[in-house]
């Protein structure tokens, strides 16, 4: 099954071999992975895509917590997260010498044109990784000098729990004064 994990962190140099080096230690293959600064000044995100059972996620995110610049880790079912991925196409002029096709292609995927230059153009396409692919086979027809797409950015549907763990950790601090 696919989950989401999602890792909140202390910016420090060195914590994405750390992170990274969880899954290598249990063979698991990372499908994605993105990083960025998160709601809370401070405090960084990775977003990671994996295929495994329930309970191997379970491990995963305890051990992920374990690590010393970790805050907090939890792992989310795709009917749990919004999210997206953007794909660049660099395509070639000339597909667009040839009447309309690749333009009516590029408006059925609701994909945008970013860049024209003499030699190619650079389409743009956000969506699930299924849609990113469709429009990468659909254009392999005119042909794709260049290809890329980003790893997953999710947002969870219900509340960030990070927001309510800091507030608890505060709140036993204050308690232990």
């Amino acid at each position: 099954m696919e989950y989401t994990i999602t890792v909140f962190t202390e910016n420090q140099t060195g914590l994405l071999q750390r992170v990274v080096s969880v899954f290598t230690r249990r063979h698991i293959n990372i499908e994605s992975l993105t990083t960025s600064k998160s709601s809370i000044e401070g405090i960084h995100r990775f977003t990671i895509v994996v295929e495994v059972e329930e309970e191997m996620v379970k491990k995963l995110v305890a051990q992920l917590e374990k690590q010393v610049d970790v805050l907090k880790a939890y792992y989310y079912r795709l009917e749990e997260i919004v999210y997206q991925e953007i794909a660049l196409y660099k395509v070639p002029m000339e597909a667009f010498a040839h009447g309309t096709d690749v333009e009516m292609l590029i408006r059925q995927h609701n994909a945008r044109i970013l860049e024209i230059e003499p030699e190619y153009i650079v389409i743009e396409k956000t969506g699930h990784q299924a849609e990113t692919e469709a429009l990468l086979q659909a254009l392999r027809s005119v042909g794709v000098y260049e290809f890329v797409r980003s790893g997953r950015v999710a947002i969870v549907r219900p509340m960030e729990r990070l927001n309510r763990y800091l507030q608890s950790l505060e709140i036993q601090a204050s308690d232990a004064e």
